[in-house]
C-alpha cells in the first residue's frame, strides 16, 4: 500500500451516482470500466476518492462501485468543479497526498471538465482515464476532450495508466493485476 504521507497519484472517481448513471447512453460499459479503475488503483495502492453531486437530493455513489474500494473518501459537493470545494481539494491535496489526479466518472463536459481545468491552474496534473468516462451527449464529451487535452491534460487508457505506472513485469502488483485485466476484458 502506497504511503498517504508520501505525494503520489490519487483516483478520483467523478459523480459515479446511480441519478446520473441511468441516464448515460453506455451505463453497464462506464461502471465496468470504472470498476476495473478502482480495482486496478487499490491493487497498486492507491487511495481512491469519489465525489457525490448533491448526494442528498441526489443519492450516495453506485454501491457496487463503493465496494470495491477500500476505505475510500465519499465526498459530498454543490460545485461542479470538485476543486472548487476547499474542503474536497484539502482532502485530496493534504490528506490524500494527492500530487496527480487520475480522474473517471461523469459527465465529462461538466463535472470532469471543470475539476480538470482547477486542477491544471493549480498545477496539479490531471490523466483523464478515457475509458472510464461518461456523457449523455457523445459529441459535447469529445469537444471538452480536445479541450482539455490542448490545456495540457493527459488523456489515455486505463491499462496504459497502470501498466505504465507500474513499469515492468517485475513489479510486485504485475501478476495480480494481468489477472485482473484478463477478468475485465
Amino acid at each position: 500500500m502506497t504511503d498517504v504521507t508520501t505525494p503520489g497519484p490519487l483516483l478520483l472517481c467523478i459523480d459515479l451516482q446511480p441519478t446520473f448513471l441511468d441516464v448515460m447512453p453506455d451505463r453497464a460499459r462506464l461502471v465496468k470500466r470504472c470498476s476495473f479503475a478502482i480495482e486496478a488503483a487499490q491493487a497498486l495502492g492507491l487511495p481512491v476518492a469519489f465525489t457525490e453531486q448533491v448526494p442528498q437530493k441526489l443519492g450516495s455513489t453506485e454501491p457496487a462501485l463503493l465496494a470495491l474500494a477500500n476505505r475510500p473518501l465519499q465526498l459530498a459537493k454543490t460545485t461542479f468543479s470538485a476543486l472548487a470545494d476547499h474542503g474536497i481539494r484539502d482532502a485530496l491535496l493534504q490528506g490524500q497526498h494527492a500530487d496527480h489526479l487520475l480522474i473517471c466518472g461523469l459527465e465529462t463536459p461538466v463535472c470532469i471538465y471543470q475539476t480538470a481545468i482547477d486542477a491544471l491552474r493549480s498545477d496539479i496534473p490531471v490523466t483523464l482515464l478515457s475509458d472510464c468516462l461518461g456523457a449523455r451527449r457523445a459529441d459535447d464529451a469529445a469537444v471538452a476532450i480536445d479541450a482539455l487535452q490542448r490545456a495540457g491534460v493527459n488523456v489515455l487508457p486505463s491499462e496504459t495508466v497502470f501498466y505504465s505506472m507500474m513499469g515492468d513485469a517485475a513489479h510486485p502488483a504485475f501478476r495480480s493485476f494481468t489477472k485482473l485485466v484478463k477478468s475485465y476484458a
